[in-house]
């Protein structure tokens, strides 16, 4: 009995350990190096300053060693101080034993000693989808029923029916996003085995780029390809970005040709994606495309009393008819409606009566929620200057193009919380030096010239107002 509780200690102080050891790591490695290397790295035990970690192979301890080993020192340095030790065992596959290496930086010596302990190799890493959307709470309309009833099939079948890709399409706030993730949580609810992961083109991108500053990109492109299914969201957001849609297109056929399970959402159906390679629009009309219209109005008076009832509270007919005969195209904007009319309510120690409902609409319909995006205030201001907004992205010197360029990056800093190398990503893959001199550019320009101060003032207020 002593004995277990040891090693249920021994263990426990050990995973308190590498998770802090990992928390060092992450902060100084790139996000897929992270994920492919150090994630599916389980502590096993740490006894007195000796940490024990289990890794899938030796190729993991060759290649830490080889470009983390002054890394991996000094996190052991950091946290274990300077007797710090590190033991791998190296987990094999239908075999009940751990192949111990005993490393003391720089990796010096080979020990095959024998342990009882077999730990089940696993692969880790961060899925990203969020456990609240399900199919259970996914309100059934007529607007998206063929896009429901194609997630369900594929989340029950992945990779196995001749909806693959999976293309769902539609406006701001319709429940894209939740109909994707929802496959998701249930593939790996049904599918233990098998490698989900979601996410947006956008940081698709941003991981592309830091693979390619960190002579990553093999491992950036493999990591995807191993896959059982990719879940992308807004893949509308490769437009412009030549050399990352190269890159998903060899990802896309590896996994199309494996049989892997492939799910994408857009703002707009393949054909409408105008600066998207040609053979990618081609593949992703291979399998079904399926759109999500504006929910009637039986589907609102749905979702409201769905979303009502999660929040623990009853509201009459009249309320929920009065919110959904007023707000009729946003799934989101009937949400925030319910939010801000419980937070009224609160706030003001009011009783929920038809006046607040009214004047809560009110504000929500007048306020309209505008999606501020990069690629929507480059869409605006490419249609004030009458420039193509592929133009902007281009290494296009024309005077006009340069001056919608910067102001749409200058808005960009201001109106979203993207960083500057997102924002430099959005526009050719420009760096973030070229985003602070735009916006130092226009910033100075508004100082200097009232005619530019109307300009971007008329613009951000068409950007503010969804106009």
């Amino acid at each position: 009995m002593e004995e277990k509780i040891s090693k249920e200690t021994t263990f426990k102080n050990a995973t308190v350990v590498w998770k802090e050891c990992l928390s060092l790591i992450k902060e100084n490695v790139p996000f897929i190096t992270y994920n492919t290397w150090f994630l599916p790295i389980k502590p096993v035990e740490l006894l007195d300053k000796t940490l024990k970690v289990q890794v899938p192979n030796s190729y993991f301890i060759e290649w830490i060693d080889e470009h983390f080993n002054t890394l991996i020192n000094k996190t052991i340095d950091q946290v274990l101080g300077g007797e710090g030790k590190l033991i791998y065992l190296i987990s094999k596959e239908k075999e009940d034993e751990l192949d111990l290496f005993d490393v003391d930086f720089p990796i010096k010596k080979e020990n095959k000693e024998k342990t009882e302990d077999a730990v089940e190799e696993t692969r880790a890493f961060d899925n990203y989808l969020n456990s609240r959307y399900t199919f259970d709470n996914f309100i059934k309309g007529e607007g998206n029923q063929l896009a429901r009833a194609a997630a369900i099939a594929v989340s029950e079948s992945p990779g196995e029916t001749s909806f693959n890709p999976l293309f769902i399409y539609g406006g701001v706030g319709l429940g894209k996003t939740h109909l994707i993730q929802a496959i998701g949580n249930r593939i790996i609810s049904n599918y233990k085995n098998k490698s989900v992961i979601y996410l947006s083109s956008d940081i698709f991108t941003v991981e592309f780029v830091e693979a390619i500053q960190s002579n990553t990109v093999n491992e950036f492109s493999n990591f995807y390809k191993s896959m059982d299914v990719l879940i992308i969201d807004d893949i509308q957001f490769l437009i412009g970005k030549e050399k990352t849609q190269d890159l998903f297109f060899h990802i896309f056929n590896t996994l199309h040709q494996l049989g892997k399970q492939i799910v994408l959402s857009s703002d707009k159906p393949p054909k409408d994606l105008r600066g998207l390679n040609e053979r990618l629009i081609s593949r992703f009309q291979w399998g079904l495309t399926a759109d999500i219209q504006p929910p009637d109005f039986e589907t609102r008076i749905a979702i409201l009393k769905n979303k009502s009832q999660s929040f623990g509270i009853s509201l009459s007919n009249e309320f929920l008819e009065y919110i959904a005969y007023n707000i009729k195209t946003n799934i989101r904007e009937l949400e925030g409606c319910l939010v801000k009319l419980l937070a009224n309510a609160s706030l003001n120690s009011s009783d929920m009566n038809f006046e607040l409902v009214k004047k809560t609409v009110k504000e929500i319909a007048t306020v309209r929620n505008v999606n501020i995006s990069i690629d929507y205030i480059n869409k605006v201001v490419c249609e004030f200057f009458n420039v193509d907004e592929n133009k902007v992205r281009e290494k296009n010197r024309k005077k006009e193009v340069v001056l919608a360029r910067q102001i749409a990056m200058y808005l960009s800093k201001k109106l979203t919380k993207s960083s500057l190398k997102t924002i430099g990503l959005h526009f050719g893959g420009r760096d973030h030096s070229t985003v602070i001199h735009a916006f130092n550019s226009v910033d100075r320009m508004i100082s200097e010239d009232k005619s530019i101060k109307e300009i971007v003032d008329t613009i951000r207020n068409k950007i503010e107002l969804g106009v």
